[in-house]
């Protein structure tokens, strides 16, 4: 399994569509970087936000999470709560090669701030606008920019195809478009 390039990346977002809309360079005037870097991509996260509250004393349940536990805002600056987190997605939207898989890391800009940005995996032939977790881990509220850098997807080729992909699986993400709920 090798790392791919920023050329890889280039080819496969203005040929194949893997990455739209597609920044071909890094922009960084004013804001937290966002674009294509050496060896991967750093998306944007957009203006919608889910913000989480517990104004219902509500238990978080993965298996039957409350809608109502979320706050929705559409903002340029989003606020979490101390010890917190918030749901977004990115600008971008992803359709991921049947032999690629791509791991996201977050932005050492948010880390140094004590703000995680969690991302799982994105399987071979999964597309759709990924789901960002925000985690203000500090005591103070945080802020996260809309439209502006969030994380960087790296992009990992396997010796072969895989024999199953999220697509042949019919993946319940699939295709998602905005802040997507936990599903079963």
């Amino acid at each position: 399994m090798s790392i791919l390039s920023d050329r890889w990346i280039r080819e496969q977002a203005i040929h194949h569509g893997m990455i739209e809309p597609f920044v071909e360079s890094q922009r960084r005037e004013g804001c937290i970087s966002y674009g294509l870097s050496s060896y991967g991509y750093d998306a944007r996260v957009a203006d919608e936000f889910k913000i989480f509250t517990n104004v219902d004393s509500a238990v978080v349940d993965p298996k039957n999470f409350d809608a109502n536990s979320f706050v929705d805002r559409k903002t340029d600056v989003c606020v979490i709560p101390p010890n917190s987190f918030a749901l977004a997605r990115t600008v971008e939207y992803f359709r991921v090669p049947r032999d690629v898989l791509v791991i996201c890391l977050g932005k050492s800009t948010y880390a140094r701030c004590g703000i995680i940005v969690n991302v799982t995996p994105l399987e071979p032939e999964w597309e759709g606008h990924v789901t960002l977790e925000f985690s203000n881990t500090t005591p103070l509220p945080a802020k996260i920019y809309a439209n502006e850098g969030a994380c960087q997807f790296l992009f990992l080729k396997g010796d072969q195809p895989c024999e199953t992909s999220y697509a042949d699986r019919a993946g319940k993400y699939m295709g998602q478009r905005g802040v997507t709920l936990p599903r079963l």
